[in-house]
């Protein structure tokens, strides 16, 4: 079977490594181009390109797939199937309608549950305790199209989306060889989307990690884990912004939500429902990531001190 890949992320390396393991020919990867990363501004290869040339494959970097040029060079190449992860750009009609077996997405999610950019992200900030990886056949809608084959696996109660989003990733490049083959095989049965379960997990926002100090002490646990590497759980201490990246349930205490408690060189906040959350790593605006301990040892908050409150 012969197939383009299109990807850009660390997640869909792995993908593109069992692809050509498994003995498929890839004549081509199409990846975003090139981007200015870190503070020098220097143009950066997307982890998918730097994979596709250690394994000797040729690269497309389209500002915009859907260009008639870019259209034409994938007709001519007379692919199979196209496999796609994390991209990072819509795929017209034109192009979906090019492979013999259709463009095959591995999506992080057992859809139709999280459809959209950040399933991984999502699901770990709303206290899910299942997820998966689900293959599907790409059409014109956002993750709506047939499902093929899908992995489902518990999500640990420690585990963050940065530790989940790489067990999905090595999960995912599997399921997707199994896909193909069953698609060559003729062995699999496409079984459309139950549009009345969807749910979405769109892209993420700066805002989207600003704490509720109102919630309750798990739930802001889950949203600590879920929302790396970006934006991170954040809120405002001493009207700079004070990152937490990683924080425990503590023992239940009553007092007004967002006060810091300093115990035992131990930082506790008080939340919702009485309950209270123990912050492990944190980071002031400016600083360095360091734990809660060392971050106590220079600073102690005061009576006054409320985290999310702004003078």
């Amino acid at each position: 079977m012969r197939i383009v890949f299109m990807g850009t992320p660390e997640f869909a390396v792995p993908t593109l490594e069992d692809v050509v393991l498994a003995g498929y020919e890839v004549p081509l990867v199409l990846t975003q181009p090139d981007r200015p990363k870190g503070r020098g501004g220097n143009l950066a290869s997307s982890p998918v390109k730097e994979a596709a040339l250690r394994l000797g494959i040729a690269v497309l970097q389209p500002e915009r797939v859907r260009n008639p040029e870019v259209v034409e060079l994938l007709r001519a190449l007379a692919t199979d199937a196209m496999v796609v992860v994390g991209y990072g750009q819509i795929i017209p009609q034109s192009i979906i309608d090019l492979p013999r077996h259709g463009i095959i997405n591995v999506h992080a999610s057992l859809l139709p549950k999280y459809r959209g950019a950040a399933p991984i992200q999502w699901a770990v900030a709303n206290g899910e305790a299942v997820t998966g990886v689900t293959t599907m056949r790409i059409n014109a809608g956002l993750d709506t199209g047939d499902m093929l084959l899908k992995y489902e696996t518990p999500i640990g109660p420690d585990e963050d989306a940065l530790q989940l989003g790489a067990r999905l990733a090595v999960a995912g490049a599997d399921l997707l060889v199994k896909t193909l083959d069953a698609l060559e095989s003729g062995t699999v049965a496409p079984i459309p989307q139950n549009d009345a379960q969807a749910t979405y997990a769109p892209i993420l926002r700066k805002e989207d990690g600003l704490i509720d100090w109102t919630l309750p002490a798990p739930a802001i646990v889950n949203r600590v884990r879920g929302f790396l590497p970006w934006p991170g759980a954040w809120t405002r201490f001493r009207d700079q912004v004070f990152h937490i990246w990683k924080a425990r349930v503590a023992v239940s205490g009553e007092g007004v939500c967002g006060t810091p408690i300093a115990e035992r060189r131990r930082l506790l906040v008080q939340c919702g429902a009485n309950t209270r959350l123990e912050l492990m790593e944190v980071q002031q605006e400016g600083r360095k990531r360091m734990s809660a301990e060392a971050f106590l040892n220079g600073v102690q908050p005061g009576e006054n001190d409320i985290l999310g409150r702004t003078s």
